[in-house]
């Protein structure tokens, strides 16, 4: 299907390890929304877009391998809707 097609062609062309790092680098030791971290990514010209979805999986995949962890939940200040944020945690 095309579809899979072009989502495995986009998954294979991200430096997944890259981009965790520049997450951990963003996040530091603040606590932060998947959007915030995706506009601190952008201004420093990390990412094309400010759109979340440039670290979202990177960070389910980090929190499933306990690099960050969700702490709770704010308002976002951009869209106005409950979301998660998370933390570096010490591995």
């Amino acid at each position: 299907m095309i579809t899979y097609e072009t989502r495995r062609e986009s998954l294979e062309t991200i430096d997944k390890a890259k981009r965790c790092m520049q997450i951990l680098m963003v996040l530091g030791d603040k606590e932060m929304t998947a959007k915030e971290i995706a506009v601190e990514l952008y201004k420093k010209g990390l990412i094309p877009t400010s759109e979340r979805n440039f670290v979202s999986p990177r960070l389910t995949e980090m929190s499933i391998d306990g690099r960050v962890e969700p702490i709770g939940k704010k308002k976002c200040s951009y869209t106005g809707k409950s979301v998660s944020m998370y933390r570096r945690r010490e591995v």
